[in-house]
């Protein structure tokens, strides 16, 4: 099942607060999930009356996680491996998730960098119970579509999925095969232009409050935010200092450009988050 997901992130070139996940589940019997065991296997059960442990929940036998475990994992990368190739990089990092336990994260080597591509784990029993499959146990996962073509495509920004650009959008029509696509980035060339803004903020004030309004007003043009400084005055008030790098993904903008959508952010910010400019401490510079 694909749907939309809506999400406080943090602002950069891989996190969008708007992204489409793909959810999948697979169910098991008994005699699917231990037909392939050596030697007793009609001594093993799914369900056993104990403890909850990282390694599976109180209701599952220890064999039942296991098993579960090896055939997600198995499942998920030989998926990734198809998609990307058998030289794809890819680690497996222990998670938490709510609905799921044991849970884990694939992630793949991206730009130098590992990026967390899908969560994924064994789905909570109670979840099967309610829904009336009280005799099967399950395997679920959530994969980011965006994610996902940003690493099969080497596309370096996330604004991309959400563009018209033309020059972007045709380069992935008449293709019968995705692996043809040899995708030839268009984003600008020019730095990045920096603005900065520091503001008191009130006591019940996070910086996803911020990441959020940035999104709201900045016509798509924000790259990247940071919180380079914070600090609490001896009055008891504290202050957030952000970096706003700005680049569009296409062409080149000039600071009066980046100064009309700033001065949005900013008033955006004192409307509508209750925060107090402290616009004499800004710069403003190229990166």
């Amino acid at each position: 099942m694909v749907g939309d997901v809506y999400r406080r992130d943090t602002i950069d070139a891989t996190h969008f607060p708007v992204f489409h996940q793909l959810e999948g589940v697979r169910l098991f019997n008994s005699q699917q999930l231990f037909s392939k065991c050596e030697g007793a296997s009609a001594d093993l059960t799914l369900f056993e009356v104990g403890d909850e442990t990282k390694d599976k929940q109180s209701c599952h036998t220890l064999e039942t996680s296991k098993l579960l475990e090896f055939n997600l994992k198995q499942t998920i990368e030989d998926c990734i491996k198809d998609i990307f190739g058998k030289e794809a990089e890819c680690k497996w990092v222990d998670a938490y998730f709510p609905f799921t336990h044991p849970s884990y994260e694939l992630e793949i080597k991206y730009n130098d960098e590992w990026i967390e591509m899908l969560g994924c784990g064994i789905l909570r029993q109670e979840i099967l119970n309610q829904a009336g499959a009280c005799d099967q146990v399950a395997w679920a996962f959530g994969l980011g579509l965006e994610r996902l073509a940003m690493k099969l495509f080497n596309i370096p920004d996330i604004r991309y999925m959400w563009t018209e650009d033309e020059s972007f959008l045709a380069q992935f029509r008449c293709h019968s095969d995705f692996k043809s696509i040899k995708f030839k980035p268009i984003v600008s060339k020019q730095p990045a232009l920096v603005n900065d803004v520091a503001f008191w903020v009130p006591t019940d004030f996070t910086p996803n409050d911020f990441y959020d309004l940035v999104r709201s007003v900045d016509d798509g043009l924000v790259q990247t935010i940071t919180l380079i400084d914070q600090f609490t005055h001896s009055s008891g008030k504290q202050s957030h200092c952000y970096r706003l790098f700005y680049r569009h993904v296409s062409r080149a903008l000039t600071q009066a450009q980046v100064n009309e959508v700033h001065g949005k952010i900013k008033r955006a910010a004192v409307k509508h988050l209750n925060v107090e400019g402290r616009w004499g401490g800004e710069s403003t510079c190229s990166n």
